[in-house]
């Protein structure tokens, strides 16, 4: 199955240098680990990925929280790929959706601006005035957004490099801690921004305003919005998760029930949620530990809450009900998480649709996207020359850019599909079915096993009870032969004889 959702989480040690962590999938439906790649540990938002499309395979970015490098890992192996040495250590990174731009920010409010493909550094620049703590690529990369403990929020073009596209996002008085894109090109887009001063805003990129301010009671340190922006939830480093509706109904006395937007007024628009609302306590989720970082998935149904002890907890958005923790990293913290599709060529679990004789032929099939160390300083020799490595993979049979082992058949990709929308009631009468063929086939086998047994069994029944009988009838006779003594048989013969004929005379 090609569509299938699987969890990529990062953890990191909860004391630095008491070892490290680790970049580990699990499939979504059960928790299992599907793969892992060791050697990494990662604050929050030092970690990015792209994922195996357009005949290439994925890889992944991980900036050591203790140290100036980088390393990369490949999906086809559970192997560090690459360490890069950076200018200096990086509080956090973020790559574009085509992966041909990381961007990696400092403590120090700096700027990094690399291409992947050749490496190039094409810019560095001071950003904020100190340590910058998020970045974010629109979904069309035009423009990289930073978040910084300076309370601002900044806007840059990639084209231009260092230049601001848009004015300063400033109405933060704390930390900015996480910042989330919506989906459209730039500058189409909305943005949400959450801080520790206990709020989060939403932006409207093209009017270059803020439009709604919603203030929670406690801080606010992550975020993560609905994709079709019906709702976000924001969750407080002390375990407390807000839902926020961005719609609601309204009955007219004309109309009827109407849907409308939430907010919208501007600066002066603030709207509060509290703990003691009846309305907001149902759209409220309490978590024992410490929160570090919030996903949904790509059906828009579950919510997953990576906490500081370790714990993956998965919720269900509708009704708020817990259906499944994984624990596999206890003692470690959650630093990164989100979900993917499982990629075709990931190590160990290679797709059957490939046609591989193995999974050391993936290479073949999936080249590994090329990725080369990172210039430290600003070249223009190597920016004039421009020298790109790519890998262009083969198309013998099927055009448009997508070779032909990803033929997807239209029956398997239908019930694929539905199986990833809804898998309980889908996988239930398939699974029904299949089961009960399953117990026919294995009730046959035991009668016929049972038929075998019930005539080993009558074999050596009749074979044991004929050997007793045999025996106890040679004893018998030889006890018998041992104790006749001669004239006491004609005695006892005329002891039982003449009753009868007494018995006889007296009928007569």
């Amino acid at each position: 199955m090609i569509l299938q959702e699987v969890i990529l989480c990062a953890t990191a040690p909860l004391a630095s240098g008491s070892g490290s962590g680790a970049i580990v999938l699990h499939d979504i439906q059960t928790g299992t680990s599907l793969a892992s790649f060791k050697q990494s540990s990662s604050a929050p938002h030092c970690t990015s990925f792209v994922e195996t499309r357009d005949g290439q395979g994925g890889f992944i970015l991980v900036a050591q929280q203790d140290k100036s490098i980088l390393n990369v890992y490949n999906f086809q192996k559970d192997q560090l790929a690459l360490k890069i040495v950076l200018p200096e250590r990086l509080s956090c990174i973020a790559l574009d959706n085509s992966g041909s731009f990381c961007a990696g920010g400092t403590a120090q409010g700096r700027i990094y601006l690399w291409e992947v493909a050749s490496g190039i550094l094409y810019n560095s620049w001071d950003a904020h005035y100190r340590h910058v703590n998020v970045l974010k690529f629109t979904h069309d990369g035009a423009a990289l957004i930073s978040g910084s403990d300076d309370s601002s929020v900044n806007v840059w073009s990639v084209a231009r490099s260092v230049a601001n596209f848009l004015p300063l996002l400033s109405y933060h008085t704390l930390p900015v801690k996480d910042i989330v894109c919506g989906l459209g090109a730039f500058p189409t887009c909305r943005v949400l921004t959450a801080s520790l001063d206990h709020s989060v805003k939403l932006w409207d990129i093209s009017s270059q305003s803020l439009l709604t301010t919603f203030y929670f009671p406690k801080p606010i340190s992550s975020a993560v919005w609905d994709i079709t922006e019906r709702l976000f939830l924001a969750a407080s480093p002390d375990g407390s998760i807000y839902q926020v509706n961005l719609f609601r109904q309204r009955t007219e006395k004309h109309a009827g029930q109407t849907i409308e937007a939430v907010g919208g007024a501007g600066v002066s628009d603030v709207i509060r949620v509290a703990d003691e609302d009846s309305n907001n306590r149902k759209r409220l989720i309490t978590v024992d530990q410490p929160i570090t970082v919030l996903t949904i998935s790509l059906t828009s149904s579950l919510l997953l809450v990576g906490t500081a002890t370790g714990l993956i907890h998965i919720y269900d958005i509708a009704s708020h009900q817990l259906l499944r923790t994984i624990s596999t990293h206890k003692g470690m913290s959650i630093s990164h998480l989100t979900t993917m599709l499982k990629p075709p060529d990931l190590v160990g679990h290679v797709s059957l649709s490939l046609n591989l004789g193995s999974s050391a032929d993936a290479k073949d099939i999936i080249p590994v996207r090329p990725i080369v160390p990172f210039h430290r300083m600003k070249d223009p020799k190597t920016r004039e020359a421009h020298e790109v490595v790519m890998m262009l993979p083969v198309q013998d049979e099927t055009p448009g850019g997508i070779p032909s082992a990803y033929d997807y058949p239209e029956a398997e990709f239908q019930r694929d599909y539905a199986f990833f929308v809804q898998p309980n009631a889908i996988g239930t009468s398939e699974a029904s079915s299949a089961r009960v063929v399953e117990l026919e086939a294995e009730v046959e086998n035991l009668k016929e096993q049972l038929g075998k047994a019930k005539g080993i069994n009558d074999v050596m029944w009749e074979t044991v009870v004929q050997k007793v009988m045999t025996q106890e009838k040679q004893k018998t006779a030889v006890e018998g032969q041992n104790n006749l003594v001669p004239g006491e048989g004609e005695d006892d013969e005329d002891r039982v004889e003449r009753p009868r004929k007494k018995g006889k005379i007296r009928s007569k």
